[in-house]
């Protein structure tokens, strides 16, 4: 819609109120609201001041005046307000030379897009993430000086078995598909679904995953990379405010659950150019050379892109063996144990041919972390980078032996932060990402996670260490 077709959509659909969002450099829409009848041409052109040194990795306190400006076929209904509510996602700009703010994450991402056209590699890139996601009944935490602890619960989980209750419970590592009354959630995950589809995603299908205290999939269709972003942060809108209202929570925290499979996003991605699949090809599993050198690419710099896919402390509860996680990087073709797999597909396999990354996880910024691994995947095609040899073994049976030579994702936030700082020129290629970004990005990541998750003792230190 252009700005005159929302203005006069809210009029006939009754909106009461504007709800303006922009999504902040962590990856979590921040918002402001206007009633409806401020809604005109003008704010479409000039935008909303706001605090930029509110925002956490924006502006300092002495030059903190911001702009949002909404966009206008973002336009939604937002279906969680009691009085009708038309939401838009805009851009951050500079109020007093209107140019984009070089810390705008959506910016990001269209400078990606803009920069995969200019290179007549492809026109379009298309993503589709799977994020998984804990359905909790309830949970609790707390840090202070001096103590520090937390607890989930879940009814369907398989500790709650010595409470008076009716049974079925989860098994860990066995919550793939059950069928009620063991999978507890399924009226839960049909009213997301439902809610998703009114705010125009494409839902396609939704199911109990692995964990046991209710891990859920729903999976939504792919989009261009920007849209696709925009797409995931109403995803993940919709399923914690549905959860809410069931007065349940939810939480894409890739591990908040100890001894049982962590939540990851796995990506896939593909490149195409005036309608025509790139990743089609003769080569191995129906890969195209330009496919497996994109896949080259994501292994060359997996573990820079870890500190931006992969961008919390937690994340590395998750990415360890045993849990189903890929933590070496290797590609397969139908391997859930690689780090990159090439799925199999029905139907007409050459325009569904396309690569899973499956190491990242919905903590992240996903206009920074598509950007990025496209990069990636360019710099691999650009350079004509070979992936090696594909991997078509189960990579979880193979002995450390087996395994020597076979490189694997960074074990912490910290390594991974230390090796986008060592590897990044392929992010600033066209201008897409810039020094003072990542810059920012790393000072976020050590100043606000790495040093106060570090300098903190944590609870079973104390069962290991108290009587030492």
């Amino acid at each position: 819609m252009t700005p005159k077709e929302v203005i006069e959509f809210a009029a006939k659909s009754g909106v009461e109120f504007v709800d303006m969002k922009f999504v902040d450099l962590p990856g979590t829409w921040q918002h402001t609201t206007i009633p409806a009848d401020r809604l005109d041409e003008k704010v479409f052109e000039d935008g909303l001041g706001f605090d930029g040194s509110s925002i956490r990795g924006w502006q300092p306190i002495n030059a903190s005046d911001m702009a949002i400006i909404p966009i206008a076929d973002t336009a939604k209904l937002d279906p969680f307000y009691q009085r009708k509510t038309l939401s838009l996602i805009c851009k951050v700009v500079d109020p007093i030379t209107g140019q984009p703010y070089g810390r705008d994450p959506r910016y990001i991402a269209q400078k990606a897009e803009a920069h995969l056209r200019s290179t007549s590699i492809a026109d379009t890139a298309f993503f589709g993430p799977e994020a998984e996601f804990f359905i909790f009944d309830s949970v609790r935490y707390e840090n202070t000086q001096r103590c520090a602890s937390y607890e989930i619960d879940s009814e369907e989980a398989h500790w709650n078995t010595g409470k008076a209750s009716l049974g079925h419970k989860v098994r860990p590592k066995e919550g793939y598909f059950p069928v009620p009354p063991n999978d507890t959630l399924g009226d839960l995950r049909q009213e997301m679904m439902v809610v998703m589809k009114e705010t125009g995603l494409t839902v396609e299908l939704g199911h109990h995953e692995v964990a046991s205290a209710g891990q859920c999939e729903i999976g939504i269709k792919y989009n261009t990379l920007t849209k696709m972003a925009d797409d995931l942060l109403w995803f993940k809108y919709c399923v914690k405010n549905v959860a809410k209202r069931f007065g349940k929570s939810a939480t894409f925290m890739p591990k908040p659950l100890f001894g049982d499979n962590g939540s990851g996003m796995h990506t896939h991605q593909s490149l195409w150019r005036e309608g025509k699949p790139l990743f089609a090809g003769d080569g191995y599993a129906g890969m195209s050379e330009m496919g497996l050198h994109y896949i080259g690419g994501i292994l060359k710099h997996a573990k820079a892109l870890a500190a931006l896919t992969n961008p919390t402390t937690n994340s590395y509860r998750r990415l360890v063996p045993g849990y189903e996680a890929p933590v070496n990087l290797a590609y397969s073709s139908r391997n859930r144990s690689a780090s990159i797999r090439i799925p199999v597909v029905a139907g007409s396999p050459a325009k569904a041919r396309r690569i899973e990354v499956r190491f990242p996880d919905a903590t992240c910024n996903p206009y920074l972390a598509f950007a990025a691994m496209m990069m990636a995947g360019l710099d691999g095609v650009i350079n004509k980078i070979d992936p090696g040899d594909p991997l078509d073994k189960d990579i979880y049976s193979l002995s450390p032996e087996e395994l020597k030579d076979v490189p694997h994702m960074p074990g912490s936030l910290s390594e991974a932060i230390e090796h986008i700082e060592r590897d990044y020129e392929f992010l600033l290629r066209g201008d897409v990402f810039t020094r003072d970004l990542l810059t920012t990005w790393i000072e976020m990541k050590r100043e606000r996670e790495l040093d106060p998750v570090r300098l903190r003792p944590v609870p079973y230190e104390f069962f290991l260490y108290y009587d030492a």
